[in-house]
């Protein structure tokens, strides 16, 4: 460590004025030549005992194996692997769906959404595990290959509005919203409605809007929605959401008795208002709740 020059060490006094300054000159130049060793010009051994210090701890850090990088995502192999098993399992029910594969956004959107997010802290490291969770007030979140079936079956595109009917975490809101859709999403428990807008906020997906309500009465400010997901089953399709539709929009629900093996659905709207039916394959949802429901 070099000294400040204010630190320098004076002429001796018997020294002439000239020999005093090249005796500076020397002192000078080897002092900021050589740092730590112009140190031995006031103490040799104290310096020896640095310098055996300093390279006894520069050898010992050469020879330590360099820190673990930190990890910023160790959930990251674990949702590549339920990615692999969504694939497989789109490919063993492509006879119910019409498709070995599903659209790239939905794979790609399942991939960026961290669903450890949506889930009890208790429960996270079941996070990608293909089945579905509880969530607290009865309610669960979804299978994630239900997730991503549900969010093909729509068929949106970047931009379109959707609606949804049961937020619940706010996961199927999260993967529609990274897709590039406006959701307007309605939950009935006021405790899971605000969870999982604070969730959506944290992750900044700003193009989810999530309010408590029944959400049998859709969000009619926002109408028309290019389609519909609902989220729970139900045996007829609510009246208000049909009305909320576009005409060629999609809704998509779980349509059966609750409790029961259900059908999911996809429904299309014709240009008289009604709606052609689609059945895809056998599903078991909680029922949608609410006295209009009943």
């Amino acid at each position: 460590m070099a000294v400040h020059p204010s630190r320098r060490p004076p002429v001796p006094a018997s020294a002439s004025s000239r020999g005093g300054h090249a005796a500076l000159r020397r002192a000078t130049r080897w002092h900021w030549s050589d740092g730590l060793v112009s140190r031995t010009y006031a103490s040799g051994r104290l310096l020896v005992t640095l310098l055996v210090g300093l390279l006894a701890s520069g050898a010992a850090a050469a020879m330590s194996p360099p820190p673990e990088p930190p990890n910023p995502d160790r959930f990251a192999m674990a949702r590549a692997r339920l990615l692999q098993e969504i694939a497989e399992d789109v490919v063993q029910t492509s006879s119910y769906l019409g498709a070995r594969r599903l659209d790239e956004k939905v794979m790609q959107a399942l991939a960026q959404v961290p669903r450890e997010r949506f889930v009890p802290a208790n429960l996270r490291d079941q996070a990608y595990r293909n089945h579905p969770l509880p969530i607290g007030h009865g309610q669960t979140i979804s299978q994630p290959y239900i997730v991503a079936i549900m969010s093909d079956l729509i068929g949106i595109q970047p931009g379109e509005r959707v609606y949804e009917l049961g937020t619940g975490s706010g996961y199927q809101a999260a993967v529609l919203g990274t897709m590039g859709a406006e959701v307007y999403s309605v939950e009935i428990v006021p405790e899971l409605a605000e969870r999982a807008a604070a969730t959506l906020a944290e992750l900044g997906l700003d193009r989810v809007q999530v309010r408590p309500g029944d959400g049998y009465l859709g969000w009619p400010e926002a109408a028309p929605f290019d389609a519909i997901i609902i989220t729970a089953a139900g045996p007829r399709v609510p009246q208000p959401l049909v009305e909320q539709l576009r005409v060629g929009g999609r809704l998509v629900m779980p349509l059966g008795e609750s409790y029961e093996t259900q059908e999911l659905v996809v429904f299309t709207k014709q240009a008289d208002g009604s709606l052609s039916k689609r059945s895809v394959l056998p599903v078991r949802f909680v029922p949608i709740t609410g006295e209009r429901m009943r």
